[in-house]
């Protein structure tokens, strides 16, 4: 039989490992999103700009990344 102690000591030790488990899968699927979904950069936008049908300035196109990048 398991005394009391030793319970409280395999709850918290399974409570450290799941942690830590936890940010490492956490951590490697976050990775794995920006490699298949990178941050929009500036030839981003002037790609959704061209398919507009139109052709920013160079002011423009760091408006938007300014405004972007305050959110």
């Amino acid at each position: 039989m398991i005394e009391w102690w030793q319970g409280l000591l395999l709850f918290i030790g399974g409570l450290l490992v799941g942690a830590v488990a936890a940010f490492f899968i956490t951590r490697y699927l976050f990775q794995k999103q920006l490699r298949e979904n990178p941050p929009v950069n500036e030839k981003m936008i002037r790609a959704m700009f061209r398919s507009m049908g139109r052709t920013p300035s160079e002011k423009q196109i760091r408006e938007i990344m300014r405004n972007m990048n305050q959110k």
